[in-house]
């Protein structure tokens, strides 16, 4: 059980060896970072370069309002076109506009990435507002050219 560099005692793996160049130097003087009495030497080691600055994260993109518009937009066409919530699609309908325009808005300015999504809330808002008078329009036109024809 022979190494090739054992401990004092001669038995053991070997003590662990510090690869050169690397943490801090060990002796002291200029060029070494400990400052001798009376100079004003660095605290670091000669050549090595100072702490970088911080950066800071990125700020991330607030893709709410128009991902929130897009959802406005569907629930108020699907709920205008239902007979029974008709009101509720057209009150989905405008909150789908302002949240698509207000999401069109940052997407424009840079602030979120989702403008495609903010553009296709504004048109479903919009459909969902005006889906209901256009069809009570052609039903009501419907009915006054059916009621002309007897």
């Amino acid at each position: 059980m022979s190494h090739i560099n054992p401990e004092a005692g001669g038995f053991g793996p070997p003590a662990p060896q510090q690869a050169p160049g690397y943490g801090y130097p060990q002796q002291s003087g200029p060029g070494y970072g400990h400052a001798q009495p009376g100079t004003s030497y660095p605290a670091v080691p000669t050549g090595a370069y100072p702490q970088a600055p911080g950066y800071a994260m990125p700020m991330q993109p607030s893709n709410g309002m128009g991902t929130t518009g897009l959802v406005l937009g569907i629930i108020g066409v699907v709920c205008s076109l239902t007979f029974f919530l008709w009101f509720f699609g057209i009150v989905l309908g405008i909150l789908g506009i302002i949240f698509g325009a207000v999401g069109r808005g940052k997407a424009n300015r840079g602030e979120a990435t989702n403008k495609g999504a903010a553009t296709a809330g504004l048109v479903c808002g919009i459909v969902a507002t005006v889906i209901l008078p256009v069809l009570g329009f052609v039903i009501f036109a419907s009915i006054m050219g059916s009621a002309s024809t007897f």
